[in-house]
């Protein structure tokens, strides 16, 4: 049913999406879908949840497996393959971790892009013994947010994402977060 709710968000959209689609695309009974879903909306969560937990899969099979010389190849790890999920994974692109639904998405207290600066923070954390603060939340919220807003625009018009813009997300996020740890180490 995720699959099936995933080809149709890229086919027509959220807004033309609804459960009778998703079980006629599924080849299941409509009483199947509501079993485990009440509405279209709830399949969206599931869906966007499933990708993040990709995503996140994802991200981490690169940390273990390419050689990265530093934080500063995360990011690029990191961008990287949201924009390969963006290009190659259904449903991906049409969600981007569903914040037109609901900024509440993947968690009914923290928004979305929260809740994925907190599974990346994790990630740096444990990757590169990054110092745990306060700063660094709120650092990694904001390179969230605008890393996500410039990642958008490197979508809008182009459908592979244009290479200049993703190349700025890159440089945007890597000069903030190289910012934020020359000021944090100055700190300490």
């Amino acid at each position: 049913m995720l699959d099936a709710c995933a080809e149709l968000l890229d086919e027509i959209g959220y807004e033309a999406l609804s459960t009778t689609r998703i079980a006629e695309r599924a080849g299941v009974a409509i009483g199947s879908v509501y079993q485990f879903f009440p509405d279209k909306k709830a399949i969206a969560q599931a869906l966007t949840r499933r990708n993040v937990e990709l995503f996140a899969a994802r991200v981490g099979a690169r940390f273990m497996s390419e050689e990265l010389g530093g934080w500063w190849d995360a990011v690029d790890a990191i961008i990287d393959e949201y924009v390969e999920m963006h290009r190659t994974v259904p449903g991906f692109r049409s969600l981007h971790f569903a914040d037109v639904l609901d900024l509440h998405l993947l968690d009914t207290v923290a928004d979305n892009n929260t809740v994925i600066a907190g599974r990346l923070r994790a990630m740096l954390l444990a990757e590169y013994g990054l110092a745990d603060s306060a700063e660094l939340d709120l650092g990694l919220s904001v390179i969230a947010e605008a890393g996500d807003a410039v990642l958008k625009l490197a979508f809008r018009h182009d459908p592979a994402g244009s290479p200049a813009v993703v190349e700025e997300a890159k440089k945007l996020v890597r000069g903030y977060l190289s910012s934020l740890l020359t000021t944090a180490a100055r700190r300490a």
